[in-house]
């Protein structure tokens, strides 16, 4: 065999075959493990994905959130054992493939229209 065909493989039994069709603009809740001392809890972290990058097992996920006036923005590798879970709550309409122009937005300003002719 060869050592891209090897690493292919190692690579298919990692990835995830549950996820959700996810698009920039949808709103998710991403459930991310959280160790505290011996114990993992479930923590959901909800926002609008802004960027996805990459592909297969590297594909990445930016999501960003207002928590206390403060924007925060995290990136979640979809196929990594930490993401629990990915929920889509909604669908965004957007035109553009990053929406880093959201960073400085404010307020009412940073709502995106909702999209239904995609399932959830």
């Amino acid at each position: 065999m060869n050592a891209q065909e090897i690493i292919r493989s190692i690579e298919a039994e990692q990835m995830k075959s549950n996820l959700p069709d996810i698009y920039v603009g949808d709103t998710v809740k991403v459930g991310v493990k959280i160790q505290e001392g011996t114990k993992f809890r479930v923590q959901p972290y909800e926002g609008v994905v802004i960027a996805r990058r990459n592909g297969g097992i590297n594909e990445t996920i930016t999501v960003r959130k207002v928590f206390q006036g403060v924007g925060v923005e995290r990136v979640f590798l979809l196929h990594s054992p930490l993401v629990e879970s990915i929920k889509v709550l909604r669908r965004g309409k957007v035109r553009r493939a990053k929406l880093y122009y959201l960073r400085n937005l404010v307020g009412k300003a940073t709502r995106i229209k909702q999209r239904f002719d995609r399932p959830l």
